[in-house]
């Protein structure tokens, strides 16, 4: 399960370019098609590729604002924890939820159409979320870096 170099260069070339073709991926790292197939087959086997994606633009989605919540909890009793992970895992607007060390237990990442749309996913859902004390959301102002591109 360790990664060689030419493991890490398709890596490096399929996050960027997901849908290539092998021929092309094989052009790209230097390696013969068949190769190159039995590598990526092996990465995805090992778990290295947990699977391909099509990223599509918040704004064409109608979701063109990112919210960041701030969560702390009661207390962070396993039950409390459990029972907060599977509620915030049935919101439809939530991207990402850490559990966090720092001055919040979880922030998540949610999108949303505008404000109002926030303001009634809060109502909705947040704030009957099991064991959350206190909750503090940050709109983001503009987006300066984004990728999925994990370092290889």
């Amino acid at each position: 399960m360790t990664l060689d170099t030419m493991d890490r260069r398709l890596l490096s070339v399929l996050q960027k370019r997901g849908r290539i073709s092998n021929a092309d991926l094989a052009e790209a790292v230097n390696l013969s098609p068949s190769a190159c197939h039995r590598r990526v087959q092996r990465l995805e086997t090992e778990g290295h590729i947990k699977g391909y994606v099509a990223l599509l633009d918040p704004r064409r989605m109608g979701v063109p604002t990112t919210v960041f919540v701030e969560i702390t909890l009661t207390t962070q009793a396993d039950d409390v924890l459990d029972a907060f992970e599977i509620a915030v895992a049935r919101i439809p607007n939530v991207l990402e939820c850490h559990l966090t060390a720092g001055t919040a237990d979880y922030i998540l990442k949610l999108v949303v159409e505008e404000t109002e749309d926030f303001a009634r996913i809060h109502r909705q859902y947040l704030t009957r979320l099991p064991g959350v004390a206190t909750m503090q959301s940050s709109f983001a102002l503009r987006t300066v870096l984004q990728t999925t591109a994990l370092p290889v």
